[in-house]
Order: C-alpha cells, then sequence, then structure tokens
C-alpha cells in the first residue's frame, strides 16, 4: 500500500473524458449512458484499505438519491495482474459489498490517465452537463478508520441537483488513498 493524495489535471468545468468499458455485469457501459443530474465517477479497486473504508459511504450515497438525481460509477484502473485484482475479483468485490451502481474495468488504464486519477478512491463530480464542479474526498474520514464527521461529497451533490454548483466552496479538495497499481 502507497499512500497518495490526488492530483488535478481536470480543471473546474472540464468535459468529463468519454469511455467504454466493460463492467461486472458483462455489459459494455459508456459516459453517454448516465444521463443524471449528477455524475459521481470514483476510481476505485478491489484490494484498498482507504477503498473498503469507504465502499460502504459511495453505496449508502447511491441508495440516498434517485437514479434520475445521482448515478455513480466505479472504475477499476488497476494492473489486472496486481493481487486482489483482476475482473473475476471486481465481481466477488461487488457481490460482498452489494455495489448498487456499475463497476467497471479499465484494463488499458487509458481512462484512469485521462481523467488523472492517481489514487484509489478518486471521486470526480460532475454536473448533467457531465463538467467537472468538484474532485475530491468523499467525506473528512482520510484514514481507514476515521469516522466521518463531515460529508463533502453529498453537501455537493446537493447542491449541484439545489442548482447551486457555484457554492462548492473547494474545486479540488485531494482526496487520499492507495496509488494505482500502473501496468509495468
Amino acid at each position: 500500500m502507497v499512500k497518495t493524495q490526488s492530483a488535478q489535471k481536470l480543471s473546474s468545468g472540464s468535459q468529463a473524458p468519454n469511455f467504454s468499458l466493460k463492467g461486472v455485469d458483462n455489459k459494455i457501459h459508456n459516459l453517454n449512458e448516465f444521463n443524471s443530474k449528477a455524475l459521481l465517477i470514483v476510481f476505485i479497486c478491489n484490494h484498498c484499505p482507504y477503498v473498503k473504508a469507504r465502499i460502504s459511504d459511495l453505496v449508502s450515497l447511491q441508495s440516498k438519491f434517485a437514479p434520475s438525481e445521482l448515478q455513480i460509477v466505479g472504475i477499476n484502473s488497476n494492473d489486472p495482474s496486481y493481487e486482489g485484482e483482476g475482473f473475476d475479483n471486481m465481481i466477488n468485490f461487488a457481490k460482498e459489498y452489494s455495489l448498487n451502481f456499475p463497476y467497471l474495468i479499465d484494463e488499458t488504464q487509458h481512462v484512469a490517465k485521462e481523467f488523472g486519477a492517481v489514487c484509489t478512491p478518486d471521486p470526480f463530480l460532475f454536473d448533467e452537463s457531465k463538467k467537472l464542479v468538484f474532485h475530491g474526498k468523499i467525506n473528512n474520514a482520510i484514514e481507514p478508520d476515521a469516522i466521518p464527521t463531515v460529508h463533502t461529497m453529498e453537501e455537493n451533490i446537493h447542491k449541484v441537483l439545489e442548482g447551486k454548483k457555484n457554492d462548492i466552496s473547494k474545486d479540488f479538495d485531494p482526496s487520499v488513498g492507495c496509488s494505482i497499481k500502473w501496468i509495468g
């Protein structure tokens, strides 16, 4: 585990990079199929203690909103040959944590590079035009054993849904997690 802080490549207002990736449901998903008012794309993986600590927060977050309001999409860009990673382990992870959102594999790591994702979890919040409004932490529980008291992402999603995305105090508030395991 290499503790890494997210870095900003996409700036606020940037268009979400397009993707076409296979999900644990064995279907191909692309950016254009997600038409919710808020779209949260989170780079996650199967083995990271930071992801395991926050995955229930993401499942809970998705359950608080109708799919027309919020769609979360998990993308795994880790080297598929890394221990605990790969498509079969993603299927097991999705079942174990009862994921209620698509979980997609980025085998070439092209999508992570387009987004500038460097850690897991690394969340990107977009508005209904798929323009970036916030890149950063899910909540203030940075370490895996911490209990969240400030629900940063949920507050920002409410601002997007209320048409107050300009009230988001920081457009970049780095998340912390394991480094993405790059191929080669």
